[in-house]
């Protein structure tokens, strides 16, 4: 029993201590993104929409174990493109993600999952597309989902997926003759390189 209890507390001591070694780096991210818009109802077809993303980001790591937590502010560009026509919304997302490293030091693999939310900050507030009003929200939020490799221990490039969960935009009809009516939410892919001091 005293065994027991004595391995408990070492686990409890080494869980304790992990977070004060943890390995804490500052960087900036930057990537393409390939978006779209998913509505609720079938509104209308929209194509993706390249955009770009950019900011400072924070990572936090614990030795060993490779697992810990990234963050970042960036100004990113979303929205879709109806009939050769690109409708952009301007947002800052802060992405927090959990990080898991694998790999030898010089090349390491990646995996991250985690929620963001966004604050529209530009960009077309409404659009008129095929007799229907399409408005943007001030506040969207969603999941992130990536994969990706860091080299050298300050190079990482990256591929996440941004799964929308709140309703980003909303479609009414401008008359009486569209009945039309549905909810829209970003979703899309993005490329990403970060450079970590």
């Amino acid at each position: 029993m005293k065994k027991i209890i004595g391995l408990v507390l070492v686990a409890f001591m080494a869980l304790i201590a992990s977070p004060a070694q943890a390995q804490i780096r500052f960087g900036v991210k930057g990537g393409l993104n390939i978006s779209s818009v998913h509505f609720s109802s079938d509104v209308l077809e929209a194509d993706n929409v390249t955009g770009f993303h950019i900011g400072p980001m924070l990572e936090t790591t614990i030795p060993l174990l490779g697992i810990g937590l990234d963050a970042a502010i960036l100004y990113s560009q979303k929205g879709m493109e109806r009939d050769q026509e690109n409708m952009k919304t301007d947002y800052i997302d802060i992405p927090v993600n959990f990080k898991w490293k694998f790999g030898i030091p010089l090349v390491k693999a990646y995996l991250n999952a985690g929620p963001y939310v966004g604050f529209r900050v530009g960009g077309d507030k409404i659009w008129n597309v095929v007799g229907n009003q399409i408005e943007a929200k001030s506040f969207g939020a969603g999941l992130n989902f990536g994969l990706g490799a860091e080299v050298f221990n300050h190079l990482q490039v990256g591929l996440n997926y941004g799964l929308g969960l709140t309703n980003d935009f909303s479609s009414s009809p401008i008359n009486a003759s569209s009945v039309i009516d549905g909810k829209g939410k970003n979703r899309g892919w993005s490329i990403t390189a970060a450079v970590l001091f």
